[in-house]
């Protein structure tokens, strides 16, 4: 009993020391945050001071304070955004709008709305502050814990490099641990060995060159440039010369591997544009001239669906996948109950038609959403960009279309050869009459594949909302190329759609920045002709049955 006693009186002992000292951290911890909050407050009284040595204070204890909000305050203040009203001495961002001002409080970002300019009092800086705040902003950025942000810091530095922005990024490189960040700030101090001038060593400069081989920064690019036009060493100049020859090759490389993925994305949208038509001209041989208004429909579906959901514009767009899909597909099949299936075998009326009809949608179009153009709000995980190379982005829109054009091939592709209405499908094109009399009701199938092939044209809608304007006319610019498409590719074989698609964009993108893009279509509808005229079934011809 004795030792229980014992032992429960040591446990409460080590329990009370331990609360003690998480007591004790608890404190530092708020003592440590108390200090930088009154750090923060100080700086920011200074600012409102006449004496730019106090502003000066002010700048240095904004760095130090720790505060998040003190980057931007100080870019305000660089740029000329930073004021304070008049009456209460309340710090604000301020922008122009006309003749007034549009204002936020600093301290909560609060949208404090229109001012007009007599209430206002810009916050004034002198040059020397301008130079303080460059070097204070380089140093924040430098000793940011987010990667990115410091090499976007140092990369910002290369146009801007001064003996004091030298030595900073002298001391940043021996602490540095990214190794992009490192790489950058390498690449910064050979610049600046190089503009060092005649004092500077001339083995020195002629080692930085080197290291500087394959380097593609625009800032290295100028930099070597403006080592060929000014230095009088001939040695150096045919090193730099040399070393911008080789990166303008490499340049050369990453913008033909970007003409290609911009190839790939308008073909891969070609490719979703032209995909259902081809299924409907394959299998029924009907020419549907209100295809591009089934593609029409899809977009407005897109462009409901994020009026509906205004706060959550990616959902929106997920959900309207399969509604446009529902929707343009459901048009389709009445389409082809109501209109098309009387005019089977008839295909100038057919034609004509269709025509009509996709005037009529149009129309109604108009009348419900009126003439002008929605703009649909592209989400952010679809925005911005890729960066692979300071040359060479991928723009995130069209790799999310490009990934997504080949999942609905490929789930087109199951549909046919692994499910029963995709064998339905492929027997009533090959040979109606026996698939017939095999029990197969070909109008059903009829109706089933104009429907499919009008919900794909629905879900090209959707992805085109990404790429363009929503209006009224949005399918008439997709539907000669889908045509194109699909003749060249070989009427009815998806494969044949796909290749097709993705090479007329291909080549279109390369045409383009020779001949413009108004003359490249020209010589591509050019092409077309001529290769029809070689192999009329196309790159992929109909065998067997089918053929006939």
């Amino acid at each position: 009993m004795v030792a229980f006693s014992y032992k429960l009186k040591k446990w409460i002992l080590y329990t009370v020391v331990a609360i003690i000292g998480l007591s004790f951290g608890s404190l530092d911890r708020c003592l440590a945050e108390t200090t930088q909050i009154g750090v923060f407050n100080e700086a920011l009284v200074l600012l409102l001071e006449k004496n730019f040595s106090k502003k000066s204070v002010a700048i240095e204890k904004l760095a130090e304070s720790g505060d998040a909000r003190s980057e931007r305050i100080l870019e305000a203040l660089l740029s000329g955004d930073l004021f304070y009203l008049k009456k209460n001495k309340t710090l604000v961002y301020a922008h122009r709008e006309g003749s007034a001002y549009a204002i936020r409080e600093v301290l909560t970002d609060e949208d404090l709305g229109i001012e007009k300019k007599r209430k206002l009092k810009k916050i004034a800086i002198n040059n020397n502050l301008r130079a303080q705040l460059k070097d204070v902003l380089a140093r924040m950025g430098l000793t940011h814990a987010d990667a990115g942000i410091r090499l976007a810091a140092v990369n910002k530095m290369l146009d801007t490099l001064t003996p004091e922005i030298d030595e900073l990024l002298t001391d940043r490189l021996e602490t540095e641990t990214d190794p992009d960040v490192k790489e950058a700030l390498m690449t910064a101090l050979s610049i600046a060995v190089l503009r060092g001038g005649p004092e500077t060593n001339t083995s020195d400069r002629l080692d930085v060159l080197q290291q500087l081989t394959g380097n593609l920064q625009p800032a290295v690019r100028n930099e070597l440039t403006q080592l060929m036009e000014k230095e009088t060493d001939a040695d150096l100049r045919k090193a730099a010369s040399a070393i911008l020859d080789g990166i303008e090759m490499r340049i050369a490389i990453f913008e033909f591997f970007e003409t290609l993925f911009f190839g790939l994305s308008l073909g891969s949208v070609l490719v979703l544009a032209a995909i259902g038509l081809a299924i409907t001209f394959g299998v029924i041989g009907v020419i549907n001239m209100a295809h591009g208004e089934l593609i029409m429909l899809g977009a407005y579906t897109t462009y409901v669906f994020q009026q509906m959901m205004p706060d959550a514009i990616g959902m929106a767009l997920l959900l309207s996948i399969p509604a446009a899909f529902a929707v343009s597909g459901l048009a389709g099949i009445l389409i082809e109950r109501t209109i098309i299936r009387f005019l089977y075998g008839r295909p100038l009326e057919t034609l004509l038609a269709t025509f009509g009809l996709s005037l009529i949608l149009q129309q109604a179009v108009r009348s419900i959403f009126s003439p002008l153009n929605r703009s649909v709000t592209t989400p952010d995980w679809m925005s911005g960009a890729i960066q692979l190379n300071p040359v060479l982005s991928l723009t995130t829109n069209r790799v999310v279309i490009l990934i997504f054009s080949f999942l609905v091939f490929a789930g087109l592709s199951l549909l046919l050869k692994k499910s029963s209405i995709g064998l339905q499908v492929r027997a009533v094109s090959q040979n109606r009459p026996m698939a017939r009399a095999m029990g197969v009701r070909a109008a059903r199938v009829d109706a089933l594949t104009f429907g499919l092939g009008s919900g794909i044209a629905g879900i090209a809608g959707v992805a085109l909302s990404q790429l363009t304007n929503v209006g009224p006319n949005l399918g008439q610019a997709y539907i000669v190329d889908s045509f194109m498409v699909v003749v060249f590719g070989g009427v009815g074989n998806l494969w044949g759609t796909l290749i097709g698609g993705l090479s007329l964009g291909v080549t279109n993108k390369f045409l383009e920045p020779w001949t413009g893009a108004v003359l490249a279509k020209i010589l591509i509808l050019v092409i077309i002709i001529l290769f029809i005229q070689k192999r009329p079934q196309g790159l992929f011809p109909q065998k067997g049955r089918a053929a006939g």
